[in-house]
């Protein structure tokens, strides 16, 4: 074989093998080349979960860049992700970043969220923070925790069905209940009934029933014409009325004037009343008074007059010294 034609052949060989390697880059770069302009975003997340080192960045779907560098915080309790990102892409500071899923089990991926797209963009070396990734197994324990409550939930409602069914459900309830569903039908029957015979009572005393309404017309009517009279009658006594009041309250004022002037010592009676001889007088003449109609009812009007005196032996008694001489004119 010609030498120049194996080297040929050799340098193709070569040639296609550096072309397969440079597809083979291009397919795990996911489009990005070295040749293209990027920058850098600094974006620091409490965990990365499954995040791996050359995963993409998408922004809204679309990839923009891919996860160049994965390292610990100087802090030892975050993670900062080093992106890349195509100059071709424009992000705004006001843009939210996670860390997602790709499905239920597949890759996870950095991804921007674009919001207003207000204020600056990102530049080279700038640093953002990222939400807290999804975690599945944080998400199974939870899970674990979760179903073990509803298990011990499920117990409970076990326990507490049996309880009802031994309790509320056992042949003695049922049976007590079934006498009581038969004791209400009874019940309903004799309500029933009661109401039948209190139907035809009604209808046998309908007759009673209506003449004794038609007495409390009657009577409801005649009590109406009473109220009607006598307020024909207040109405046409009511001025002799108001003069007999008004007569009244003269004859009141008269009696108090008349009063006052006894108080004061005007006229007999007050007089009398003023002057304490005269009344005494008064009172001695009433006393004698008293004595000669005693003597007059005891010895009589012909004993006083004609009897004659018989012999004194023992003084005359108080009452006939005090006797007047001349009882009579």
């Amino acid at each position: 074989m010609n030498k120049s034609r194996l080297e040929w052949k050799v340098g193709l060989f070569v040639f296609v093998g550096l072309v397969l390697i440079a597809l083979l880059l291009l397919q795990f770069s996911k489009g990005l080349t070295m040749f293209q302009p990027t920058y850098r975003i600094l974006l620091q997340a409490t965990d990365v979960g499954g995040l791996k080192r050359g995963a993409g960045v998408l922004m809204s779907g679309v990839q923009v860049g891919t996860v160049s560098e994965i390292r610990l915080a100087e802090d030892g309790k975050s993670v900062v992700l080093e992106l890349k990102i195509r100059r071709a892409f424009v992000i705004h500071r006001d843009a939210v970043f996670a860390i997602e899923q790709s499905g239920f089990l597949g890759d996870q991926y950095v991804a921007i969220r674009p919001q207003a797209n207000a204020g600056p963009t990102f530049q080279d070396g700038d640093r953002a923070r990222a939400q807290k990734p999804f975690n599945l197994q944080e998400f199974m324990g939870s899970s674990g925790e979760f179903i073990n409550r509803i298990d011990q939930t499920v117990k409970k409602l076990d326990e507490a069905i049996e309880n009802i069914n031994r309790s509320v459900l056992s042949p003695e309830t049922l049976t007590n209940l079934s006498l009581m569903v038969t004791n209400l039908r009874l019940a309903s029957e004799r309500a029933v009934s009661t109401l039948a015979h209190v139907d035809s009572l009604v209808e046998s005393n309908r007759p009673v029933v209506s003449t004794m309404l038609s007495n409390f017309v009657v009577f409801s009517d005649q009590l109406n014409q009473a109220a009607a009279d006598l307020n024909q009658f207040l109405a046409s006594n009511t001025p002799p009325a108001t003069r007999a009041v008004k007569n009244v309250e003269s004859s009141t004022e008269v009696l108090k004037a008349v009063l006052s002037d006894v108080q004061a010592g005007k006229g007999m009676a007050g007089t009398l009343l003023q002057d304490e001889e005269l009344a005494t007088n008064v009172t001695q003449i009433a006393q004698n008074l008293s004595i000669a109609s005693s003597n007059l009812n005891r010895l009589g009007l012909w004993g006083i007059l004609w009897k004659p005196k018989a012999p004194r032996t023992n003084p005359p008694p108080a009452e006939i010294l005090r006797a007047p001489k001349h009882p009579f004119p």
